[in-house]
């Protein structure tokens, strides 16, 4: 959760990596520091805070210098203080390093460190790493690499520099996210290649293991027993307006409106002809063919699209479909086999309880497909296939395109395996295509018309607590929607299925309770009226979001948020972006701050 950024080359190095930790900002932290190959060796600055402190320390302390390394943190072991921030330094300064993830064993290895005389100054994990490589080191670097790896048990992305090395920036991985990435005559590391797109396109990214050495002019492969491999750097092709506002107020407002765009990316990529044709998952075409059950696997709203994507895969292919959040799946004894797909969703592809899912998945033999949003990420290369969701960099914490295009592809695999199967008749097939289609133009409309939505954001931004109710995928949408309201207005919400709130719950509603009734799927409107009426009964003020083809059943004195008709089983997407906008405009009118909100971070990479 942690972001690194280093760089070695012929231009000053701090410009540099604090202009990279600026564009890892989204990513969340909570302190940031750099480190400097200077005239007088290793200078530090950091700062508890926003970036911006930390420039002011450089301002004031002298960190110039062509190679360096540079960090934002979230904290974990420790205060988000200045003496926690990294980059952490062995005793006697010989070694500094930053570093992304979480040592399991650090407290092992520091009472070891602390009997042989070793004084450790932070409550961090991450100093072990240094005070380690310090005891180890005897001369050469990279066997004082080797023998700490061997010796960490947990995850690590490490950038570090050697006082000796004046002229070299060594770094090593496991299970958290780095990129080498290469330039004219400069080269870099990265949590994030949108860290360098100033700079290069060109990079690699890093295997568990792998150890590298870089200089100004020459990049070196390890692997973790220091035999040197081959590079194969690739070009990405995202661009650096991917990462930039472009006008609009915030981010996340931004990745709202992309939205349409990116459904429809992926629609064009995958049907023609009123047929859905997914060349990835031909690989397990007879496994999909054949087996009763799936698993699907994610945490937070990749969760949420697994919830909306079981009911409909269920309904066209007839095939069980268990959902399950990564870090209880990984913590239990499911039940896996060659026969048994796992589908593991998530943006970033480096979702640390979902990358142990997919490799407990893999110890049972069960086949892996993965969907993500990053190419070379740890989920894209270990899946046995991947689906790439195509949404581009999403910068905003909070996800939206991520969420849309992630249950695009939910859609599509529903509609492929009843194609397989034979449960839908051709026709059929085609009908749903020909709605699928529809989603993006209807989806533009509802992003470019807010003024119904924006109206209940402004009525309700006050309330202390909100409750969204649904069922079948009316509740899969009111789970994504609760979520979205707490993780960027700080606002408690829960979402409930509407037919468990008589069991129990519906003792929390008070007069003037603000209660969120989705009601778009045509087919169980009437229930989901009749759970309305209830809570209408015990004083809650009612939203109603509904098609329009049942817009005139809702009574007077009740909100409604109506959206253009769609099949039920697709009207999760519809619901799922109004739910967006609703509150992105309650935290824009409470003044949060919404691309980065307090202790949240975009990419989850330790437990």
């Amino acid at each position: 959760m942690c972001r690194i950024v280093g760089y070695i080359g012929y231009n000053q190095a701090t410009p540099i990596l604090l202009n990279g930790l600026g564009r890892l900002e989204y990513r969340g932290y909570d302190s940031a520091g750099v480190a400097v190959f200077g005239d007088k060796g290793i200078v530090k600055a950091r700062s508890e805070g926003k970036l911006v402190n930390l420039k002011k320390k450089t301002e004031s302390t002298d960190v110039s210098g062509t190679v360096g390394i540079g960090h934002t943190r979230w904290a974990t072991h420790g205060e988000p203080n200045e003496t926690n921030c990294h980059p952490h330094s062995s005793m006697n300064g010989k070694f500094v390093v930053v570093h992304n993830g979480i040592i399991e064993n650090y407290d092992v290895i520091k009472k070891q460190l602390l009997k042989n005389g070793v004084k450790f100054l932070s409550e961090t994990d991450t100093e072990v790493v240094p005070q380690l490589l310090e005891y180890y080191y005897d001369g050469d670097v990279l066997e004082a690499i080797r023998k700490v790896t061997n010796e960490l048990t947990g995850s690590y992305a490490l950038g570090i520099l050697c006082a000796d090395c004046p002229d070299i920036i060594f770094a090593a991985r496991k299970s958290s996210p780095l990129i080498v990435a290469k330039g004219e005559n400069e080269n870099f590391i990265a949590s994030d290649i949108s860290a360098i797109l100033d700079y290069t396109k060109t990079y690699t990214t890093l295997n568990d293991g792998d150890i590298v050495e870089l200089k100004k002019d020459s990049v070196k492969l390890f692997d973790k027993d220091l035999n040197e491999k081959e590079i194969n750097f690739t070009v990405t092709d995202l661009d650096l307006s991917a990462v930039m506002k472009n006008g609009y107020e915030h981010f996340m407002l931004k990745e709202i409106n992309e939205q349409p765009e990116k459904v429809k990316g992926l629609f064009d990529s995958y049907v023609s002809d009123g047929k859905v044709d997914i060349p990835e998952l031909e690989k397990l075409s007879d496994c999909l063919e054949n087996c009763e059950k799936i698993y699907a696997v994610a945490c937070g709203s990749a969760y949420h699209t697994s919830i909306a994507g079981k009911y409909v895969i269920e309904q066209f292919s007839r095939i069980g479909v268990e959902t399950d959040i990564a870090s209880e799946f990984r913590y239990r004894s499911p039940i896996l086999n060659e026969k048994t797909p796992v589908i593991i969703i998530s943006q970033s592809g480096e979702t640390a309880d979902s990358i142990a899912a997919l490799r407990m998945a893999k110890e049972h033999s069960a086949p892996v497909i993965g969907i993500v949003n990053v190419v070379g990420s740890t989920i894209y290369r270990e899946s046995d296939c991947v689906l790439y969701t195509k949404a581009g960099p999403e910068i905003a914490v909070a996800t939206t395109k991520g969420y849309a295009t992630q249950l695009m592809m939910f859609y599509l695999i529903a509609l492929y395996l009843a194609q397989k199967k034979g449960t839908l008749t051709a026709q059929e097939i085609a009908q749903y295509c020909a709605e699928l289609e529809t989603i993006p133009e209807k989806a533009e409309r509802l992003v470019k018309n807010t003024a119904q939505i924006e109206k209940y954001s402004d009525r309700y931004k006050s309330s202390k607590n909100f409750f969204f109710i649904g069922r079948n995928t009316d509740y899969a949408a009111a789970m994504e929607a609760s979520l979205k309201v707490k993780e960027i207005s700080y606002i408690s919400s829960d979402a409930y299925a509407s037919g468990e709130l008589k069991h129990g719950t519906i003792a929390l509603i008070d007069k003037g309770t603000p209660v969120i009734s989705f009601c778009a799927n045509k087919r169980l409107f009437d229930k989901a009226w009749s759970n309305a009426e209830e809570v209408v009964a015990r004083g809650a003020e009612v939203i109603c979001v509904v098609s329009q083809k049942d817009e005139e059943k809702i009574k007077e004195g009740y909100g409604k948020i109506v959206l253009e008709d769609i099949c039920d089983e697709f009207s999760t997407m519809l619901e799922v972006i109004a739910m967006q906008i609703f509150a992105y405009y309650i935290a824009k009118g409470n003044g949060c701050d919404i691309d980065k909100p307090k202790n949240l971070a975009k990419s989850v990479t330790v437990e």
